[in-house]
């Protein structure tokens, strides 16, 4: 099971033909189970046009969805003490891969210098 970070799903958004081929393959690979969590969603409207609406609703509902708990927070917490001034690591960061470390996902991600904390489970 996978999560897709933000900067992945903007490239998905924006047509990137190389990452909507391997989202694909991800996709078939994992038989539809990738995920997303309530910061993914919260960067993406952020940054949403009007006219874009229609196409991320459409994107976000094709993921299943992770909810961010109190064990989630804790740890997103420690990551951030731990981690902030180092590497700089964001809240955003840090909560999406606490989820990963909670429920025992992988995390497809670009940005791999933002997720110092679980190298052995980036894609």
């Amino acid at each position: 099971m996978i999560i897709f970070d933000t900067d992945v799903l903007i490239w998905i958004l924006r047509g990137r033909k190389e990452i909507i081929q391997k989202a694909e393959k991800l996709i078939n690979e994992t038989n539809g189970y990738v995920y997303i969590t309530p910061v993914q969603i919260a960067e993406i409207y952020a940054g949403a046009r009007k006219k874009e609406l229609k196409q991320i609703e459409k994107l976000i509902n094709s993921f299943r969805k992770i909810e961010i708990n109190e064990e989630i927070g804790k740890l997103s917490g420690e990551f951030m003490k731990k981690y902030r001034k180092s590497h700089n690591v964001e809240l955003v960061d840090s909560l999406i891969v606490a989820c990963c470390k909670v429920y025992g996902f992988k995390l497809w991600t670009l940005n791999k210098k933002h997720y110092p904390m679980i190298k052995e489970k980036l894609i």
